[in-house]
């Protein structure tokens, strides 16, 4: 269920992305404090970059993405937990290595990337860190690294605090929904509310809902588009199996002429005949 503008906070996708991409002081601050590192500038901030480079149009549409001289920063707003977020990560870090280089480019072009998930819940079942870090290491010898200038990162909001700086387990509190505390979080919470009363974002936003909706319901008028055309073609294959059987078709004759005349497959055509048999 799409929020009403006046109730969005940091935490959904949105807001998110305007507040990151409108300051990138706080974008950069955020980033030193989720990699702990200082950065030095940041030249280059695109909210819901879309990357699409397959055959079939099929492509990535990223949160924030942040490119600098030699490193690339994607970091996404994950507010629902799905079991599929592993696979997630590794398509877009498949989708930023084709943005970086073109087909015939030395692969020395690619740069370092840092890919960020920022999610309410930990997305690993029994286990709770506050960050997750993932590089690749050999499983033999862990001293020996692959070095491929990759790095995935986890954001687990609801995290064990201990295990963390005061200024990032303020971070997490705030992403979790509570009061801002703490410097850097109530610069963001301002800046959130600075977002939240540009007129021209809540036309943005409600423009976005109302289009989601459309799609939403489009989807669901052509499953039941499909669903009737299942349910026509079933009835039309009771009423064959009824009619042959009526005279005396053997088994074998009733599935080839449903093989046949439905283009379906025999295991199909065998469970139809013996449902409706």
């Amino acid at each position: 269920m799409q929020k009403n503008y006046e109730d969005l906070t940091f935490a959904d996708d949105f807001i998110f992305c305007k507040v990151l991409t409108i300051n990138k002081e706080l974008c950069k601050e955020l980033l030193e404090l989720i990699l702990n590192v200082k950065i030095s500038r940041i030249e280059y901030v695109e909210d819901q970059k879309s990357v699409d480079m397959t055959y079939d149009g099929k492509g990535v549409r990223f949160d924030v993405y942040v490119e600098d001289d030699d490193t690339v920063y994607d970091i996404e707003m994950q507010t629902s937990i799905t079991v599929d977020i592993p696979k997630r990560i590794r398509y877009y870090q498949g989708m930023i290595d084709l943005n970086l280089i073109t087909a015939g480019e030395s692969y020395k072009k690619l740069k370092k990337t840092f890919i960020i998930f920022i999610c309410l819940k930990s997305p690993f079942d029994g286990f709770n860190l506050p960050i997750y870090t993932f590089s690749e290491i050999c499983e033999q010898d862990n001293r020996v690294h692959l070095n491929d200038d990759t790095v995935k990162i986890i954001i687990n909001a609801a995290g064990d605090r201990s295990l963390v700086s005061q200024e990032m387990a303020q971070f997490l509190d705030y992403v979790s929904g509570n009061a801002a505390e703490g410097g850097f979080v109530k610069k963001l919470d301002m800046a959130v509310d600075v977002v939240k009363t540009k007129k021209e974002l809540e036309v943005e936003y409600m423009t976005l809902r109302m289009k989601l909706q459309e799609e939403r319901e489009e989807g669901r008028e052509e499953g039941r588009e499909e669903g009737r055309q299942i349910g026509r073609l079933e009835g039309q294959i009771m009423e064959r199996i009824k009619t042959s059987l009526i005279f005396n078709a053997t088994k074998e004759t009733i599935v080839g002429g449903l093989i046949r005349d439905f283009h379906i497959s025999e295991d199909e055509a065998e469970k139809y005949y013996e449902t409706y048999k």
